[in-house]
């Protein structure tokens, strides 16, 4: 059996670093991957956040949860954003119907909960949420 590449998502940006708790890249070697916005996190400062714990039998919904911590108010990535898949040695972003979408390879995806299926390649840039949210990625294919 030969072993099928793996992908990594990148920070681009502090904010993104600071999304994926401190950690600058997350490797994926699950498909489906959901990537989705921590909704139990409380602000606690302007640079500090405390994860809340989740009560009850709450559903896990995705396998990496963005941290957001929003000053303004304005959220750029949904609980239930965007998917990443595999079929064969390609790889595509799909939206999970969130409501700013995500911007792949400079093309706008999804957005306005309209979902959308785009293929992603090895360097791309992608940025979750509208053009000018700072939460900024690229994506890296890991051979086998």
């Amino acid at each position: 059996m030969v072993p099928s590449p793996s992908a990594t998502l990148v920070a681009v940006t502090k904010q993104a670093e600071r999304a994926l708790g401190g950690t600058r890249e997350v490797r994926i070697t699950q498909f489906p991957f959901k990537v989705g916005r921590e909704s139990r996190v409380s602000q606690a400062t302007q640079d500090s956040f405390v994860r809340e714990q989740r009560r009850g039998t709450a559903p896990q919904l995705n396998h990496l949860y963005l941290i957001e911590v929003s000053q303004s108010g304005m959220l750029h990535i949904s609980r239930d954003h965007f998917t990443i898949e595999r079929a064969g040695d390609q790889f595509f972003v799909v939206d999970r119907g969130s409501v700013c979408g995500t911007i792949v390879a400079g093309q706008r995806l999804g957005g306005h909960r309209k979902g959308g299926r785009t293929e992603i390649r090895n360097g791309d840039q992608m940025t979750v949420g509208t053009r000018d949210s700072p939460y900024v990625f690229q994506f890296e294919i890991v051979p086998a």
